[in-house]
């Protein structure tokens, strides 16, 4: 874990916009209608509303959104009893978690007081302004007092995160422990260092998972918890054990499993030592666990390890488990966080842990690979995964015991919806791939001996979306695939520099030259160009059995697209090629082009572009919706770039009168319905939300791409060459693994519909049918 300077901490809060959250407005207030709406006298519609029917809350407000982390700055993190005021940083960071991991709204409240009675009637005064209450911070034994009366009292999800939380994630790492230890929770002896909060949550999950109550020892800081002691509270006494052991060295011989919640380096090697065969030691104390990964790991071989450190593996960090379990129980308005909502989390969380890790969280990680096992026993926090898959259990569990009062029925819809609210709106990509299982079609892989594309190539081999040919040096991609554990099944790989590709080179060079001879290649020019892989792949798909080609991670795009042009060449029916690119937003995909192509097109080159365009975005079975983009809106401007999108708008009126299709157009006003209703419409953009912007040059369209890609969240898919005779795609410099096997996906989908055509009889390939 890099070491945080304290100057650089008081700089990041304070600098700029103070603080780490703000509050925003989720309705249009631009106009004075707009206000008249939000406020008075509209405002009052909803009020009434709801004071015939409370449960309207959840349809004109945002409380169904909306969570409360409450704490009194008695139990702080690492810092103890601080105070309310000095406890908002963590709260406002709480409360950012929630935001960016689960679309959570929050106001963090620090509460004055230590007083249990003062505490619980200043959250049940202001719980009917939340969805859902997290307490935070509070130390025990008040703060089981607290959460319980709460959650007794109140009819929305409340729960304690340092204790619940910890205790879901570190049940889930547990599961899965003791699965790779070949061991059976009932069976184990466990030892708990610490009887606060989070340690009596935990212990108390565990007992719900199959521990035995008499195979826990728990130990505090005067040392083995046990009946005979007298000191005792009701929750302590609850894991209390006369064992022979008095202290945490003692407790610890011979046990299965330790966890640890107390505080740094109170745990030797010689302790870890103690313990029984294929142990399990959980380090969770923070900054300092209570023994280092490294020294537990080098104490012996038959361990697994868990701390709360990011830096180490198998790292037990409650944003795992709390943005996603508030996420359920708020979807379904439940009136509480229950043991079955719990467990449900605990088999999701620890499940997830077994599937194929995202490429990106690899990445993320710095690691070369992440599989399930001693290393890897519980999901990494930036798993986008997470929501749709914990939220969902959540959900169900709090139908099925009861306690919702929504019914989720379509749980498709409801993942999708989770995507879309975390800007994971894969909808396009999901069908696309549900497509490309059907048939998996060839695909040329030019760059295979690069990591980036063997990965993406086992996973859509993995997944049934595409045949991979994997082209370039035997030696080197077989290194790769040993060095990085890349597992194919029957995968081709050629070498078109390689003596037994001779007669292929010969084969496809002779074929380039009967094509180009008037074209400037020589025979010995063109046979020689087939040691490219840029060539031999073109020509591979051209004249061998692959189906769609994809290269350019490696080479700058005009180096990639001219073996492309030259060997495969445009279609017949299109006067020139252009560059699509695919931005997934919250709200949708957004095609843009020309992106890549053509520097400074005409008219009609725009035209032509726009009805590309519109073919492939039909093709992916979405209806485009078109702005020709300028500086100027509908005529304002005499110059001659406003007046060559309006020429090409009016070509596009006469001949494509089936398009959605208006302009010129200012790019504000086309992305914001609103201001295009309010001032133009007349337009047919007014009636419709544009998902299409054509811009009227090459500099633009690039610019504009590559913004929005890197000064926002959006994912950008890309670019998709649109026109070619054959499904030919060049990759954007340095994709994303994820970027890649977009890429084939689209690569397959376009192979999918030429096949088509040419089934329905057309074999030319020249169809008015939608077409990448």
């Amino acid at each position: 874990m890099r070491e945080v300077k304290r100057q650089d901490a008081l700089d990041y809060h304070s600098q700029g916009r103070k603080g780490k959250i703000e509050v925003k407005p989720t309705k249009p207030y631009s106009s004075q209608r707009d206000l008249s709406l939000a406020y008075s006298p509209g405002v009052a519609e909803p009020c009434l509303e709801i004071a015939k029917d409370k449960r309207k809350v959840f349809d004109y407000t945002a409380k169904g959104n909306l969570v409360a982390v409450i704490s009194n700055g008695t139990a702080v993190l690492g810092l103890g009893d601080i105070g309310p005021e000095a406890s908002k940083p963590v709260m406002e960071g709480k409360s950012l978690l929630f935001k960016i991991f689960a679309d959570i709204d929050v106001f963090d409240i620090e509460v004055d007081t230590k007083d249990v009675e003062d505490f619980i009637k200043t959250v049940k005064n202001i719980a009917p302004t939340f969805g859902g209450i997290n307490l935070e911070d509070i130390k025990a034994p008040e703060a089981f007092e607290i959460e319980k009366r709460l959650k007794d009292e109140l009819d929305i999800p409340v729960m304690h995160d340092d204790q619940h939380g910890t205790a879901m994630i570190s049940s889930a790492a547990l599961k899965n422990a003791l699965e790779l230890s070949d061991k059976k929770i009932e069976d184990v002896k466990i030892v708990i260092s610490g009887a606060g909060a989070a340690a009596i949550s935990c212990a108390k999950l565990y007992v719900a998972l199959g521990a035995k109550l008499e195979h826990i020892i728990m130990c505090d800081s005067k040392g083995v918890i046990k009946p005979s002691r007298g000191d005792l509270d009701e929750y302590k006494s609850m894991f209390a054990n006369e064992v022979e052991a008095n202290d945490l060295a003692e407790a610890m011989v011979g046990a299965d499993v330790f966890l640890g919640l107390s505080k740094g380096n109170v745990v030797s090697q010689e302790m870890v030592k103690s313990m029984a065969p294929n142990c399990i030691v959980f380090a969770l104390a923070n900054p300092h666990p209570e023994i280092r990964y490294e020294d537990a790991m080098a104490a012996r071989k038959d361990i697994i390890v868990a701390t709360g450190r990011s830096d180490n593996p198998n790292q037990v960090n409650n944003v795992i488990g709390f943005p996603f379990i508030f996420r359920g129980a708020l979807d379904v308005q439940a009136t509480c966080i229950n043991e079955e909502m719990k467990l449900a989390a605990v088999e999701a969380i620890a499940k997830l842990a077994k599937q194929p890790v995202p490429e990106e969280v690899i990445i993320a990680y710095k690691e070369r690979k992440i599989t399930y096992g001693k290393d890897f026993i519980i999901p990494k926090p930036s798993d986008h995964r997470l929501i749709t898959v914990v939220a969902p259990a959540v959900a169900k569990a709090a139908i099925a015991s009861g306690v919702a009062k929504k019914i989720i029925t379509n749980w498709t819809a409801y993942t999708e919806e989770l995507e879309a609210r975390m800007g994971l709106d894969n909808k396009l990509f999901s069908a696309l791939a549900e497509r490309a299982r059907k048939d998996p079609q060839y695909v040329v892989f030019a760059e295979a001996d690069n990591y980036k594309i063997l990965k993406a190539a086992q996973i859509v081999q993995d997944e049934g979306l595409a045949k991979p040919i994997l082209l370039g040096r035997k030696e080197k991609i077989n290194s790769l695939i040993k060095e990085f554990e890349l597992q194919f099944k029957n995968v081709e790989i050629i070498d078109p520099r390689s003596p037994e590709m001779e007669h292929k080179r010969i084969e496809f060079g002779e074929h380039l030259y009967e094509e180009r001879k008037r074209k400037g290649f020589t025979r010995i020019e063109a046979i020689k160009a087939m040691r490219e892989r840029n060539y031999f792949g073109a020509a591979y798909l051209k004249w061998a059995k692959a189906d769609a080609f994809i290269s350019g991670l490696t080479r700058n795009y005009a180096d990639t697209l001219r073996p492309a042009l030259q060997v495969i060449g445009k279609r017949n029916s299109v006067n020139s090629i252009a560059g699509m690119y695919i931005m997934s937003t919250k709200s949708g995909p957004m095609f843009l082009a020309d992106t890549t192509i053509n520097h400074n097109p005409t008219a009609r080159e725009l035209a032509d572009i726009t009805i590309l365009t519109a073919e492939a975005i039909k093709g992916f079975n979405i209806k485009p919706r078109i702005a020709l983009l300028s500086f100027s809106n509908f005529g304002t401007s005499k110059y001659p770039d406003a007046i060559k999108v309006r020429e090409a708008v009016a070509i596009l009126h006469k001949e494509r009168p089936d398009l959605i299709v208006d302009g010129e157009v200012q790019a504000n006003i086309a992305v914001n319905s609103q201001l295009m209703s309010e001032f133009f419409p007349f337009s047919v953009l007014a009636k419709h939300r544009i998902n299409t912007l054509i811009f009227p040059n090459l500099a633009a369209g690039n610019i504009a791409y590559k913004l929005l890609q890197e000064m926002t969240d959006m994912e950008a898919v890309g670019p998709v060459l649109l026109g070619m005779k054959r499904p030919i795609h060049v990759l954007q410099l340095g994709s994303s693994v994820r970027e890649i096997v977009n890429m084939v996906t689209l690569s397959v989908i376009d192979a999918q519909l030429r096949k088509k055509r040419l089934k329905e009889g057309n074999r030319n390939n020249e169809s008015p049918h939608p077409v990448l």
